[in-house]
């Protein structure tokens, strides 16, 4: 067993088969794991990738980077959350009972461990292996004479220029600095122009410039040659206090609580969270990452002016901040260290009709991205913003990103005279500004925007378009799994559904008054939508499972399982003999394979090229199977306090797809790693007679041939 894995089996108490009850108690403590430290078992396998040489070495490095953006959001929100518990005295305890002052104890002591293995891998296994491709990370004592006059000359013309440092002193007090900033503290000797001997001073990194540069080949011999910025400001932190002496320079960045907390009983959300906005770059400390080389006494002094404890302090060897080396891709031309390139598909009833409703009618489209194209998304709301028999259009939009085809054609289709209506979710956590803007520019284009329902995120994914066919109105959708983002969609697993079947159309519609007016809440036919009636009717159909024995079976993928109640359900249809496949990408705080609770639940994690972000829940109801595909993961937020949607995919055809894409995922044995009932996670590998079978690839040959 790794440490990594003893760990987190220490988190939890194992049931042993001599202490199990009869009747194991379904809302035990024991019988559950902990949601964060279930998290960072998760990156922690994002994490592995970069140790995996079935992938490129290019993109075993931005797995290192993924794993450091990962663990940022996760202390600026889950811990930022667990240290307010603890500072206001409200403090939350989960089913599986572990007080927030010992989680936070379990989490330094696991992530540390992590980010230490994360940078020997760095080290001793990325780097290396790129110096052997050529790509070079030229340290300072290895510059030559000409490198040297390069950089000088680069720290003159676009460093010094727009660099500001801090001496500290009683009228130049520690800097309010930016959450996740890469910073210096510089001790000095001497006196500076007026007199002053304050021996410290802070200098923040201009966060304008770019923290990898390369070097020009002409001064260089072959390969591709990086310099940090760091290394730049270290070898000339002198320059930055002229007849001072600088004793050390040594990094150091500081991640604040992220979180933004709005009241329910806002008269403008948009105005409170513009506010709220400017207040997240300055919440309270919550981690302190130095480089390891820095001495204990100028540690102790911004532990202090943070407020932190050691238990917050990260000693790292190397850059304060990996996810910056994402730059690497953009920075050297190697096709050959990265993942081969693919052309996603269109299904061959949109290739065979060029209008784009007239496919629909014919019958309705399920199609899986990134390898199948979100093109026909676009195309869906282009051709309706061209279209004159289509009057109105309705969307939902949570993530879109900066430049989106989908805003441009909602905005086109204002224009034209349609009644355009976009409901904005602008809560969507780090997008909220540039949802600000965007929703600025959809109303000056004439579209009808409103955010939501406070308190209530907008998370469900929904298009209606309403067009005049043979003289009566006609409704067309498109429901998904994922957002309305292009650049997500190349690289985020997730399902879009076309359709203008009767029914969903007037539930999509209900779902739409019930988001821009006010009223009780509809009954709609077809979909299942939270906070009303996904949560409950996810759990009747599990329990209805559960009536067919042995004969059952359950297969449920998302992305995250914490809802205690969803999971108790689970624990009964095991209990009843049917068997539960679980695909969990993440957080999963059910235990599977315990005698007498969960003896038939299986839960396996992929984690691959692709970010697998697919909702399907499945259910065989003794033959005549039902499948839901959703906007919602097992998550108590998800199912109680946000707007959601599953919609049910009824055509045979797309339900023997949908089928097939989950036994896709359950029969991956390289890819795939199942969960354990003491925690541990351990990677699928193919026996000695088996090929690999890597579910993604097996999809990306599969959908490219059609």
């Amino acid at each position: 067993m790794t440490e990594q894995s003893q760990q987190t089996a220490e988190a939890v108490t194992p049931i042993s088969d001599a202490s199990a009850p009869a009747v194991p108690d379904l809302r035990a403590s024991e019988n559950y794991f902990n949601r964060e430290l279930s998290h960072l078992d998760f990156n922690y396998r994002v994490l592995q990738q970069a140790m995996d040489d079935t992938h490129p070495l290019i993109n075993r490095l931005i797995f290192c980077c993924i794993f450091s953006s990962n663990m940022d959001e996760f202390f600026e929100i889950r811990v930022a959350g667990l240290r307010q518990q603890m500072k206001y005295g409200r403090e939350i305890v989960g089913p599986d009972g572990i007080l927030p002052e010992q989680l936070l104890n379990d989490i330094s002591r696991v992530a540390h461990e992590y980010i230490q293995e994360q940078y020997e891998i760095l080290n001793d296994t990325l780097i290396p292996a790129m110096e052997e491709e050529g790509i070079h990370f030229v340290r300072r004592r290895d510059w030559t004479q000409a490198q040297a006059d390069w950089v000088r000359r680069y720290f003159e013309d676009e460093i010094l220029p727009v660099v500001s440092p801090i001496g500290l002193d009683p009228s130049h007090p520690f800097p309010r600095l930016v959450n996740k900033s890469l910073n210096f503290i510089v001790e000095l000797d001497g006196k500076d122009a007026f007199g002053r001997e304050t021996g410290m001073a802070i200098v923040p990194a201009p966060r304008s410039l770019p923290r990898l540069v390369r070097l020009p080949d002409d001064i260089c011999n072959g390969g591709d040659n990086l310099v940090f910025l760091s290394s730049m400001i270290h070898a000339h932190a002198d320059e930055l206090f002229p007849g001072m002496e600088v004793k050390g320079c040594y990094q150091f960045r500081l991640t604040r609580n992220a979180d933004l907390e709005l009241e329910d009983d806002l008269e403008d959300l948009a105005s409170a969270l513009r506010g709220e906005l400017l207040s997240r770059r300055f919440g309270d400390g919550v981690r302190l990452e130095v480089a390891d080389n820095c001495p204990q006494p100028l540690i102790d002094l911004l532990l202090a002016e943070f407020k932190l404890t050691e238990r917050e302090l990260y000693r790292v060897h190397g850059p304060v901040n990996l996810t910056r080396l994402m730059a690497v891709s953009s920075l050297v031309d190697r096709p050959d260290l990265v993942y081969p390139g693919f052309s996603p598909t269109v299904p061959k009833t949109l290739r065979n009709h060029e209008v784009i409703f007239d496919a629909i009618r014919q019958k309705p489209i399920l199609m899986l991205h990134p390898y199948q194209s979100f093109t026909p998304v676009v195309d869906f709301l282009r051709q309706a913003a061209r279209d004159p028999q289509v009057l109105a259009i309705r969307q939902t939009l949570y993530r879109t990103g900066a430049d989106s085809e989908i805003v441009d054609a909602l905005m086109d289709a204002a224009r034209r005279g349609k009644e355009v209506t976009a409901v904005i979710e602008l809560r969507a956590r780090f997008d909220e500004a540039e949802n600000l803007e965007l929703a600025s520019r959809l109303q000056e284009a004439g579209v009808i925007v409103v955010y939501g329902v406070v308190g209530y995120k907008t998370h469900s994914k929904m298009i209606l378009i309403v067009r005049r066919e043979e003289g009566r109105l006609k409704r067309y959708v498109h429901l998904g799994t994922g957002n309305y983002h292009a650049g997500n969609a190349r690289l985020y697993t997730d399902y879009s559904y076309l359709s203008c079947d009767e029914a969903l159309g007037d539930d999509v519609n209900k779902l739409f008054q019930q988001l821009t007016g006010m009223g009780k809440a509809l009954k709609v036919k077809k979909l299942f939508h939270a906070p009303f009636t996904l949560h409950d009717r996810l759990i009747d159909l599990i329990d209805r499972e559960a009536e067919h024995g042995e004969a059952g079976h359950v297969i449920i993928k998302v992305n995250a399982l914490t809802e205690p109640r969803l999971m108790e359900a689970l624990y009964r249809a095991s209990q009843a003999g049917t068997r539960v496949d679980m695909i969990i990408r993440g957080i999963c705080c059910l235990r599977p394979g315990v005698p007498g609770l969960s003896d038939n639940i299986h839960v396996r994690s992929i984690v691959g090229r692709f970010l697998e972000h697919t909702r399907v829940y499945y259910f065989a109801n003794g033959g005549r199977s039902e499948v839901y595909c959703s906007s919602a993961d097992g998550m108590t937020r998800n199912l109680v306090n946000r707007v959601e949607v599953a919609f049910p995919v009824e055509d045979p055809e797309l339900v023997k797809r949908l089928r097939d894409d989950l036994e896709t995922y359950l029969a991956d044995n390289c890819q795939s790693w199942e969960l354990q009932p003491d925690g541990r996670y351990i990677q699928n590998q193919p026996g000695p007679e088996e090929e690999r079978f890597a579910s993604q690839l097996v999809l990306l040959d599969r959908l490219s041939a059609q």
